[in-house]
């Protein structure tokens, strides 16, 4: 629910951390502890050895422990947010978000530990004695001074990685900004000239960062409440503003405003007038910061200057400098290597990255995140989004090189681009899972995969994805210049230019295709007329061109229904050895995957048509996962305790696929909770020739399997890939009409595998003839 409320919003904000379980985190096992035998070895007498070992060496911990990935959000709560000096126990809420945020983009947990200790000898004891429970420590909302002498001195006394995400998290995303807002305007680093406003932590950083990056210090600007910090100030001074301190005129913040190319600001709403924007250089850089409300808002700027590049630090504006988009990231990479430290490397490395993706195009799923909004680099997009889910596999493994190539890695990473693959797997199963069938793809030859619904916005978003990507070669049926139009209303016109667009009468091979399914279909009641008349429908002509070999794969579904979809595929291009056809659903949990049969087809199977159903399904397992499944033939009953017809017909499709496949390891008729719990099938039905937990569960009937997978797939937060259809003559597949760009994606490179193993079998088969 959103509104723009305040009152309601902050009655939602209470009612959010109070429901249920109060607050926002929980501390989950991560090995089983539900039998005593269990117990003894998580605990006593277990526990024991793992404590000796890591006394003799501590780097051990990094093994039995959780110490690689956790870090301690620390705070003493004197600089909350914009809520200033609220103490430490009212600060929790907002590290017990930034724990959330932690495991939420980077798989990093997080122990929050709110500080009562305001004393800066003190704070530093405290959390130097941590040091053995944590990978490293993310300081939060301590107040300026005190928090540049806290970090320092701890980064000099401890071996893990201390970072003040107030001051280098806001740093590192402005600093990405900045160069894509330099490059943008054409400037050179070296004669660029910024103002600052304020002095506090995060514009101190920043300001560092800036001259790490190139600026001159006698072009930066510092000005805090009291104005200009110039050589030769006296009041309000400290060291740190005084390493700012330079030979300028200005003495107000106005003064240094005037032909200034850049403005960033770390300080308090309305500092700027428009006044100050209208002196400013031609296309002024303006970085207005401050939360909640920025220096100067984009309306007021855009009122009196159309030249000018904005960010702030609110999301409901374009160009959000976001600390979420850095401390999970730089951690992931500081802790895989263990890092010894966060150093200027480390944090500009992680910048660079940023930078460098926000010219990349934007996924689908994240323009879908933000309302369909349309991002591409320019003055309304110079960073990427937080919900981006390539800023981990970007950022972190440029961090973790920086980490290496600077010294202060204890571990070395030799393949960046595996490490970056594993760093997909922590986003989900998921992810992994498609990394897989995509990295099985061969480079050699791009299948080519036909979409059918050219005319659909998510399909072309899809096929530019796929053509982006260059693992499979799309083409798209329908008319090319309403097609044409479509791509120039969703901006992908360049992306898909050269993707081939068949308009199926136009096709040179439309007579011939139209010869081929007369012949086929001359004695089902198919005259010559309607044959012409039905081919040039496009869920024909794919179908053709597959069968035919003009074509690897289809993809269908997204705009029309699933009984739509399968007359047309299955009349022209049928099933392997006219087998009766099943839709099998993958679904991808936590910590396994399952494939589900048949969800889609066959409403009333008999026991031979599941018997098919079950072989078809682990043909299709072994090409996908690469390895031998474990088939579960799925009932209301165990092994016999039920003599209903419908129990009967199970158990007699167990014995036909066992006689049809002697090495299939398979068994049933069971319920489903015993095929998926691998000790409830050890301790109650021992005799089972299943060794292990179900990969594959074959349903009796469509109602039971189409109604499994959608409750899985709403309640369990697994992901679905499919139906993919078996036991296929050619690799053509119905997506559902409710599947979004990234499912129709992932079905595509299903279908290009399958395509490529039916290929190769062809191939196989004309070689063993000659």
């Amino acid at each position: 629910m959103k509104t723009n409320n305040q009152e309601e919003r902050n009655k939602l904000a209470l009612e959010y951390h109070a429901m249920g379980r109060p607050g926002k985190i929980e501390v989950v096992p991560t090995k089983p502890c539900t039998t005593a035998w269990d117990l003894s070895l998580a605990y006593s007498p277990g526990v024991a050895q793992p404590c000796l070992e890591i006394a003799k060496d501590p780097e051990l911990a990094y093994k039995y422990t959780t110490k690689g990935n956790l870090v301690a959000v620390i705070s003493n709560g004197t600089a909350v947010l914009g809520l200033g000096d609220i103490g430490a126990q009212a600060g929790k809420p907002v590290m017990e978000g930034k724990g959330v945020l932690f495991k939420r983009f980077a798989d990093i947990d997080v122990f929050d530990i709110e500080v009562d200790e305001t004393d800066v000898d003190k704070f530093c004891q405290i959390v130097k004695a941590l040091e053995p429970t944590f990978g490293g420590v993310n300081l939060e909302d301590i107040k300026a001074p005190e928090c540049f002498e806290i970090e320092t001195r701890l980064k000099e006394e401890m071996s893990i990685p201390v970072f003040h995400d107030d001051q280098h998290g806001t740093a590192i995303i402005a600093t990405a900004a900045f160069i894509n807002a330099l490059e943008i305007t054409k400037r050179d680093i070296k004669t660029v000239k910024v103002v600052f406003s304020g002095a506090g932590a995060a514009a101190i950083a920043c300001a560092n960062m800036f001259i790490k990056l190139g600026v001159k210090k006698e072009n930066l600007t510092l000005c805090d409440s009291k104005g200009a910090v110039f050589k030769g100030r006296k009041d309000g001074m400290n060291k740190y503003k005084e390493a700012f301190a330079i030979d300028t005129k200005a003495r107000t913040l106005a003064d240094a405003m005037i032909d200034a190319d850049a403005f960033v600001g770390c300080s308090a709403k309305g500092v700027v007038s428009k006044d100050m924007v209208k002196s400013m250089a031609k296309n002024p850089i303006i970085f207005a910061m401050a939360n909640p409300d920025p220096e100067i808002t984009p309306e007021e700027v855009k009122a009196v200057r159309d030249d000018a590049i904005m960010a702030t630090g609110r999301s409901d504006y374009a160009n959000q400098v976001n600390n979420v988009l850095g401390f999970p990231f730089l951690f992931r990479g500081a802790l895989d290597v263990r890092a010894t430290k966060i150093n200027e490397e480390m944090k500009l490395a992680a910048a660079y990255a940023l930078s460098n993706l926000a010219k990349e195009d934007v996924p689908e799923s994240v323009k879908e995140a933000y309302g369909n909004t349309n991002f591409t680099f320019g003055r309304e997009y110079l960073i990427p989004k937080p919900f981006d889910k390539r800023v981990l596999t970007r950022v972190s493994p440029a961090v973790a090189k920086a980490a290496m190539d600077s010294g202060v890695a204890k571990v070395q990473i030799d393949d960046l681009e595996k490490y970056a693959q594993s760093l997909e797997a922590r986003l989900g199963p998921a992810a992994s899972f498609m990394r897989s069938i995509r990295d099985r793809i061969s480079n050699k030859t791009k299948p080519k995969i036909v979409f059918v619904e050219g005319l659909h916005a998510r399909v072309l978003k899809a096929v530019a994805i796929l053509q982006d990507e260059g693992k499979v070669e799309p083409i798209i049926l329908g008319n090319p210049k309403e097609i044409q139009e479509k791509m120039e209303e969703l901006h992908l016109s360049n992306v898909l230019k050269d993707v081939e667009i068949i308009t199926p009468t136009d096709h040179p091979q439309f007579k011939n295709f139209v010869e081929e399914y007369y012949t086929d279909r001359q004695r089902k009641g198919v005259s010559h007329q309607y044959a012409r008349d039905i081919m040039a429908r496009e869920n024909y002509f794919g179908s053709m061109m597959v069968k035919k070999g003009y074509a690897d794969g289809m993809i269908t579904g997204a705009a029309h229904t699933y009984p739509e979809c399968i007359k047309p595929v299955m009349r022209v291009a049928g099933t392997a050895n006219h087998a009766k056809a099943a839709g099998v659903i993958i679904l991808i949990f936590k910590n396994r995957v399952l494939f589900l049969a048949d969800c889609t087809v066959q409403i009333e199977p008999s026991a031979e048509d599941i018997s098919d159903i079950a072989l078809s399904t682990a043909n299709l397992y072994r090409q996908l996962m690469n390895k031998e499944p474990k088939v579960a033939f799925l009932s209301y009953s165990n092994f016999g305790s039920n003599d209903a017809m419908s129990a009967n017909k199970v158990r007699k499709a167990v014995q036909i696929t066992r006689k049809t496949d002697p090495k299939l390891n398979c068994d049933g008729e069971m319920q489903a909770d015993v095929a998926v719990n691998d000790d409830l099938l050890k301790k109650w039905f021992g005799f089972s020739s299943l060794d292990g937990a179900a990969d594959i569960l074959v349903f009796p009937g469509l109602n039971s399997a189409n109604i499994s997978y959608k409750l899985l797939t709403q309640l369990s937060g697994a992901t679905a890939v499919g139906p993919i259809l078996v036991p296929m003559e050619h690799s053509i597949n119905i997506a559902q009409r409710t599947s979004n760009v990234e499912e129709l994606v992932n079905m595509a490179y299903v279908t290009a595998l399958q395509a490529q193993f039916q290929n190769q079998l062809k191939n196989a088969g004309t070689k063993g003839k000659k």
